[in-house]
């Protein structure tokens, strides 16, 4: 019996350690759905999150080089933006013929002058530029017309060299001194075009950098002798001037049609915007660094500038001002572009008074007012008369004609 309940027992053992094994080593597809839909969780997401990977880091990539290439690579879009509103008298430099015959005064409030930037942009700046009302974005066409940058660089240039000349004929000649002024060739800078140009238009015959010698058989050597000769003629009148290329040393001629000046309809102009080559004859020549600054807005500015350094007093009463405008040998403030970015240029410099144009459009001051707030007081002046009289009511020194002995 017990023999029996050994065997039996045994048998049983047996059969359970047999289970065992059994139990032990079972295939993966015997796993319970708990373990099974675990083990589904941590592998699943981990293959997705790789899947999305590989496109998202090409995209991030993709923006990254767009950015960067937006950034660097220069597009024919060119900026006005504003620029800088600096002092004239620090650029000033006198030789010694002209320290010998003038003494120079120091001012707590010397006048500022301001430009406005107009460099080549990225598609980055561009973009930007849109975005900033400050800002101007102009294409090729509205920056340069007909002309190439080289030509409206080198136009610029001369008309900033013919601007400070004319600053010092008017100042000193403000003060009694001995100058004299005198025109010189008629140089295109820019041509006025109609809407609609007729097929002899000045605009389409002829190129910014051009000289014109001759007017329908008359000679003109200079700009003045012109003037006298256009009066007789009228808008739609077909007329034969000679030029000498700006590419070329060689006269050709050109038939061109007149036409009406958009400013004045009794006024009739070959259609041309003369380059300023002006000379002047100066007791001393007065240095003005510029750099690498174009154009004749700061006429204004560096009269201003000169007479303040050549006489004793405060200009401008101690207040801070700028001035931007062209001058004219008969002392008249001309009009200049931009209007906008120089004031908020001026406004950053904490000045008070910015003397501009009246010659600018009405829309053009109403902008430059707004811009400029309520700290900073707009006045528009027509000439150097009316630019002083503002300065002397706001409490600066009078300039007289016999402000220097001589």
């Amino acid at each position: 019996m017990l023999s029996m309940m050994i065997a039996l027992d045994l048998t049983v053992t047996s059969k359970t350690v047999s289970d065992m094994s059994i139990d032990t080593t079972t295939t993966p597809s015997s796993v319970s759905p708990t373990v099974a839909a675990e083990q589904e969780t941590v592998i699943a997401p981990r293959q997705r999150n790789m899947w999305w990977a590989l496109p998202l880091i090409t995209i991030v990539w993709l923006i990254t080089g767009a950015m960067i290439t937006s950034a660097v690579v220069k597009i024919n879009y060119w900026e006005v933006a504003p620029g800088s509103a600096e002092q004239v008298a620090s650029r000033f430099t006198f030789d010694k013929q002209a320290l010998s015959q003038v003494t120079r005064y120091k001012t707590s409030a010397p006048i500022l002058f301001v430009t406005a930037y107009g460099s080549k942009l990225t598609a980055l700046d561009a973009l930007i530029g849109v975005l900033d009302p400050d800002v101007d974005v102009l294409n090729r066409e509205e920056k340069f017309g007909k002309s190439t940058p080289s030509e409206q660089r080198r136009l610029g240039f001369q008309a900033m060299a013919t601007t400070k000349q004319i600053a010092e004929y008017v100042a000193l000649r403000r003060l009694g001194y001995d100058v004299s002024i005198s025109y010189g060739a008629l140089i295109i800078e820019r041509l006025v075009c109609e809407d609609a140009p007729k097929p002899l238009s000045a605009c389409l015959q002829l190129d910014p950098g051009d000289t014109i010698t001759a007017f329908d058989g008359i000679e003109i050597p200079t700009l003045s002798d012109l003037m006298p000769i256009i009066a007789d003629y009228s808008p739609g009148d077909v007329v034969e001037v000679t030029i000498t290329p700006h590419k070329s040393e060689k006269s050709v001629k050109k038939k061109i049609e007149l036409m009406v000046s958009p400013d004045d309809p009794n006024r009739t102009i070959m259609g041309v915007w003369p380059a300023d080559t002006r000379k002047v004859d100066l007791p001393f020549e007065v240095g003005i660094n510029t750099d690498l600054i174009g154009g004749p807005s700061a006429g204004l500015s560096f009269t201003l500038a000169l007479l303040d350094e050549l006489t004793p007093g405060e200009l401008t009463g101690g207040l801070k001002v700028a001035a931007t405008g062209t001058i004219d040998g008969d002392e008249s403030i001309g009009a200049i572009g931009a209007l906008r970015q120089k004031t908020v240029a001026v406004k950053a410099t904490g000045a008070t008074i910015f003397l501009v144009p009246s010659s600018q459009t009405a829309e053009e001051l109403s902008a430059a007012r707004r811009v400029a707030g309520s700290k900073l007081r707009i006045i528009p002046v027509a000439n150097l008369e009316e630019a002083l009289s503002v300065l002397k009511e706001l409490g600066g020194s009078a300039i007289s004609n016999d402000a220097i002995e001589l």
